[in-house]
């Protein structure tokens, strides 16, 4: 199904954004991903881009969830703040 083009894609600014930053091991051959959840708009992998370039490692977007290789929550969650999402979070034990 393609997009219309005449309805915009909700795109919040970065001070808007509430994102979660948690770690995950589960269903990934007990292998750490740190996850950045609840990022609104189109520019989520723009986004995962920037993360991933600045932990030196890999990653993806899955059903709007940026998922970066490792434990890196610490990196992104200074990374996040430094560039105005201010209402980052860490989530989880």
């Amino acid at each position: 199904m393609k997009p219309d083009p005449d309805v915009e894609e909700t795109v919040l600014k970065p001070e808007e954004q509430r994102l979660k930053i948690r770690l995950e091991t589960k269903q990934r051959g007990g292998k750490v991903v740190t996850i950045v959840d609840g990022y609104v708009g189109a520019g989520a992998t723009d986004l995962a881009k920037l993360l991933k370039n600045h932990c030196g490692t890999g990653g993806s977007v899955k059903d709007q969830e940026i998922l970066v290789q490792g434990d890196n929550r610490e990196k992104i969650m200074q990374w996040l703040l430094k560039n105005g999402y201010k209402h980052s979070k860490k989530a989880g034990g």
